[in-house]
């Protein structure tokens, strides 16, 4: 189990670079993470909803994603209030408070998971949550030590030194934990090193003499880590490229913003992420609005940022707008959410750039999904992950034919689309065409991308990590059953 002092000290990425580092190896591996909170959802091809870092974790492993990898994913709709996903099913929403005080049967559930894969695989990789050094959160926790002792299984502590104070971070949670929970730990690494490694190798030993754990390794920064999806919030940053600028209003509780990636690794194309407080620039080629786990509310947060003034004048000038799931909602006339069921209840008029309305009712959709631009016939491949429906008179000029029923809408002009496909821009024929649209050329192959980066990221944890001394760290399924 790779567990962190902190939260976004690079767990998700490291256990992405050691499954293709064990699957080079001639090894079958699944990774696993007992419990999330992301609203960077991906679907699987079950229909389940896992973490997008777990989907990026089975690619690099080469494995299907399934909800076994992620039992127990929370998606934050307001800061007190999250969605509970179990086992790739949405259970309900719970208060945090609610939430810490009764987490009944999800440890069950996580161990289910677990042992699932455990049987069918040579290595499971495990990632935490957090900090298990946050000892107000250890009773009832099953993200980190409370897994670990649940499972009988080791942990390698990740300490990030690109923030500072990483001896710190190390000796503070080995003085924290208790005997119990300090006995799990076997080793620890140093992650996200810029700079020549040997002038950490002082360092490296305080930290091993102070607290008895040896080093498995000091890895540098992996400069090529954002051309991977990201699941973080924090991970999303503007990315400078070619003269084709689309701009993205950062939303409260932005949602699959996994979109932006193909984009982002875009020569041509410069991404620029807009945080709150800052004017959308008028500059812009491409307004993008993102989804959002609570549509309303990220609509009333665009407002008090000034956004929708901007998004109006960009219109005026010409420019483009794309709204994808919650984005695509927010560009209609109206959204209508009597129960509820994505934040707090109201109706409240939408940015009406299209003549469309959305009510939030009926069943959440989660599906991978294949579609058809109806322009051009073009493939394109992507998943939904959304509630409500949406209708009126632009819905008649349809972006896309998905399995046979028309799906998004094109406003009057033709500069204005909205569409519930999340994931679209990682076809490539269809990104090419679209970028052409906006005057740009495509000059990547996305999928070629994404590969060739896990294998290079593999190949660093190869060249800086003791590979072999965390291989016989494992402790054998056998003795994990039994716990």
């Amino acid at each position: 189990m790779i567990q962190g002092t902190g939260s976004n000290v690079g767990k998700s990425l490291l256990v992405a670079g050691l499954a293709r580092a064990f699957v080079r190896r001639g090894l079958t591996v699944a990774p696993f993470k007992p419990q999330n909170m992301s609203n960077n959802a991906a679907v699987t091809p079950e229909g389940g909803e896992i973490g997008r870092a777990q989907a990026l974790q089975a690619r690099a492993a080469m494995r299907l994603p399934h909800t076994d990898m992620n039992p127990v994913l929370l998606k934050p709709e307001t800061d007190t209030g999250a969605q509970v996903i179990v086992q790739g099913k949405r259970r309900g929403t719970q208060g945090a408070g609610s939430f810490m005080r009764d987490k009944t049967g999800l440890l069950e559930a996580a161990l289910e998971s677990f042992h699932r894969l455990a049987r069918n695989v040579d290595l499971v990789l495990i990632e935490g949550a957090g900090s298990p050094a946050e000892t107000n959160l250890r009773k009832n926790d099953i993200a980190n030590m409370g897994f670990a002792q649940a499972a009988n299984v080791p942990v390698v502590l990740v300490g990030d030194i690109h923030r500072g104070g990483v001896i710190a971070q190390v000796v503070g949670t080995h003085a924290v934990l208790d005997a119990a929970d300090l006995a799990k730990v076997k080793g620890f690494t140093i992650n996200r090193f810029r700079g020549d490694v040997s002038l950490f190798d002082a360092g490296r030993d305080d930290i091993a003499a102070r607290t008895g754990w040896p080093c498995l390794g000091v890895v540098p920064w992996f400069w090529d880590a954002w051309k991977l999806p990201a699941e973080d919030m924090m991970d999303i940053a503007s990315h400078k490229g070619g003269a084709c600028k689309i701009v993205v209003p950062q939303l409260e509780r932005m949602a699959n913003f996994d979109d932006l990636d193909p984009l982002a690794n875009e020569p041509d194309v410069t991404i620029e992420i807009v945080p709150p407080g800052r004017a959308l620039p008028g500059d812009a080629d491409l307004i993008l609005i993102p989804g959002s786990k609570s549509t309303i509310g990220d609509l009333n947060y665009l407002r008090a940022q000034g956004w929708d003034i901007d998004i109006l004048a960009h219109h005026r000038r010409g420019g483009h707008v794309v709204g994808l799931c919650g984005g695509y909602q927010m560009l209609g006339k109206t959204i209508d959410d009597p129960d509820g069921v994505d934040g707090r209840p109201g109706k409240v008029a939408g940015l009406g750039l299209l003549d469309v309305h959305t009510v939030m009712a009926g069943e959440k959709r989660v599906t991978q999904s294949r579609a058809r631009t109806m322009d051009s016939d073009l493939g394109v491949e992507g998943y939904e992950i959304h509630m409500g429906r949406t209708t009126g008179p632009d819905c008649d000029r349809p972006w896309m034919k998905l399995e046979g029923r028309p799906e998004g809408a094109i406003g009057r002009c033709g500069r204005v689309r909205g569409s519930y496909l999340h994931g679209m821009f990682g076809s490539d024929a269809f990104r090419a065409a679209f970028l052409r649209s906006l005057g740009a050329e495509s000059q990547t192959e996305y999928d070629e991308t994404v590969e060739s980066t896990l294998d290079a990221l593999a190949a660093h944890l190869e060249d800086h990590l003791d590979l072999d001394l965390l291989l016989s760290l494992a402790a054998p399924v056998g003795e994990t059953e039994k716990a």
